[in-house]
């Protein structure tokens, strides 16, 4: 979700009022795709190497995550949705964190979309973790299938499509091991312009690729 911060500087506004509009506009995608039987989204709200921004707009970040939790908690539950989280949770303030445990908790029984929200997530991170995992079990992987049971989520399935915005062409550490086969459609409209029409576009163009994983 690449752009909020442009999207503020061509209108004359904050950078604080650019992730607030991009809110508005995660809100409307997670209701398109529960609304089209989309069974998965998964979306970068907050890279590992965001905390390496300035600390006014990281507290501001973090601060408008705690709010859109409460002001979404009931839609969500009321749409079914289920909500996963992936990355280190620890590194989040504990205000932000129990607010996220608590709204995964309330809609683990949720049987509509699938909601994953990557924080403080790197693809690197994620896959170095595993083979930690992995040490501290003692356990060599001898396939994919082993090495993909110790990411942060298994249950979760590889995409079928990545949608990045705002005119960037690059994955930038997300999803590294289950991006291996996923489509890449990429788009100069900036994340709080991306509207239901562009996100339809977007997997209409998905839908005339034939995908051979490598086959004929």
């Amino acid at each position: 979700m690449d752009g909020n911060g442009r999207w503020a500087h061509r209108h004359s506004l904050p950078r604080a009022l650019g992730h607030q509009q991009g809110v508005k506009a995660l809100h409307e995608a997670v209701r398109t795709c529960g609304d089209i039987g989309v069974k998965y989204l998964t979306v970068y709200a907050f890279s590992t190497e965001n905390w390496h921004r300035p600390r006014k707009e990281i507290t501001g970040l973090l601060n408008l995550m705690a709010s859109s939790i409460d002001a979404e908690h009931l839609g969500l539950m009321k749409n079914n949705v289920r909500v996963h989280t992936i990355g280190h949770a620890s590194d989040l303030p504990d205000k932000v964190r129990t607010k996220f445990q608590k709204l995964v908790s309330d809609t683990a029984q949720n049987t509509g979309l699938t909601f994953t929200l990557a924080i403080s997530y790197g693809g690197r991170a994620e896959i170095l973790d595993a083979f930690r995992k992995a040490m501290n079990q003692k356990k060599i992987p001898e396939s994919e299938q082993d090495i993909a049971a110790m990411l942060y989520d298994p249950s979760l399935p590889d995409p079928d499509l990545l949608i990045r915005t705002g005119g960037e062409k690059r994955i930038s550490n997300f999803l590294l091991w289950q991006l291996a086969y996923t489509e890449l459609y990429f788009t100069d409209t900036l994340w709080p312009d991306f509207d239901k029409k562009e996100l339809l576009a977007a997997i209409e163009e998905f839908g005339h690729r034939q995908r051979r994983f490598g086959r004929i």
